[in-house]
């Protein structure tokens, strides 16, 4: 009764063996996505990008795009009310212009993790607009460039109504337009840059996905500078690609608008049975392949890449293990299962 847990844990480790020396061989993500024409990549967290040298080679190894978790977002870049802090945000953009990489900007503005000087504030519309204004011109503008695209607005749908999320400050302040005029202050900021509009469990077809499909048709409509939508695919273990899934991308997709998948990670039961890591990689193999067969979907971005540094086990009790590298950054069969679907994917043109 022993050989069979024994078997299951050779050949998943077999698996990772086999991952692991693909990444060796230089056919590893980062290089079949660049054959394809296409971008792989992952979110970066600043404390272990700083401190330890197997998660600063396995991004350079295996992926050709980087996003930062936090080094964009208020917090992180503008945290007083005097000034900004670069130092992060400069780390990440120097590191993937050193390693022929591509960088996306997260976020510009979002209802979340704002500074308390910001929340706590009495402005009046103007001088919120003049606030939007600054951050966005400022930001946007110190990285003219070099930040391959932005996700302007993140998360402006209410999960519940499919309307617009009143309850954020921005709203409160501003009004509807805070979206419009993010969009366009951005572009003002650099015209050449990819500006998306980003959200959450609005993938398929339901009431948020109308929400955001209507928002963005309205704003295209309006002739506002919007380029691309956003995708996070926050998933649990099980997930399957569906036909709602093709049908939200080719509504999108007749908008003109192009698509990322940008937060990808597949969260299961821990500690992670053989079954439960096979099945994770099909959702993984199934995600990737998806957006390999939409031309307008552009780059699969995992919110994280070692199960080491991942924000799940904090919000998800029990649950966890959702990414392509275990804790001692070996591959895991879900990181075969994007090699595999890669390998047989055509070029993009």
């Amino acid at each position: 009764m022993r050989t069979r847990p024994l078997l299951l844990l050779v050949l998943c480790g077999g698996l990772w063996l086999n991952g692991y020396a693909v990444a060796a061989q230089g056919r590893g993500l980062r290089d079949l996505a660049d054959k394809r024409g296409f971008y792989v990549g992952a979110a970066v967290a600043m404390r272990p990008f700083r401190t330890e040298a197997p998660y600063q080679e396995t991004l350079k190894r295996e992926f050709n795009i980087i996003v930062g978790e936090n080094a964009f977002k208020w917090t992180g870049i503008h945290p007083n009310k005097g000034g900004y802090y670069f130092a992060d945000a400069d780390a990440l953009v120097a590191f993937a212009a050193a390693n022929r990489m591509k960088i996306r900007g997260h976020t510009l503005v979002w209802h979340k993790q704002l500074p308390r000087w910001v929340t706590g504030g009495s402005f009046t519309r103007e001088e919120a607009v003049n606030l939007l204004r600054d951050h966005i011109n400022t930001v946007v503008g110190r990285y003219k460039g070099k930040v391959i695209a932005w996700d302007v607005v993140n998360e402006a749908i209410d999960d519940e109504t499919g309307g617009l999320r009143t309850s954020s400050f921005w709203y409160e302040k501003i009004g509807p337009d805070y979206i419009r005029m993010a969009f366009e202050f951005a572009h003002q900021a650099d015209p050449a840059a990819k500006l998306y509009y980003n959200d959450y469990e609005a993938e398929d077809m339901g009431r948020k996905s109308d929400g955001v499909y209507r928002l963005l048709k309205e704003l295209k409509a309006a002739g506002v500078p919007v380029d691309g939508v956003g995708w996070q695919m926050h998933v649990p273990n099980g997930f399957h690609i569906t036909e709602a899934h093709r049908r939200n991308a080719a509504r999108l997709a007749a908008l003109g608008l192009e698509m990322t998948i940008t937060e990808l990670d597949v969260r299961t039961r821990v500690p992670a049975s053989a079954a439960d890591l096979q099945a994770q990689a099909t959702a993984y193999r199934e995600i990737l392949g998806f957006c390999l067969s939409q031309p307008n979907c552009k780059a699969l971005l995992a919110w994280g890449f070692t199960d080491k540094y991942s924000w799940i086990p904090g919000w998800y009790a029990g649950l966890g293990d959702a990414l392509l590298f275990d804790k001692d950054y070996q591959p895991k069969p879900a990181y075969r299962a994007l090699v595999e679907a890669l390998r047989s994917a055509s070029r993009r043109k």
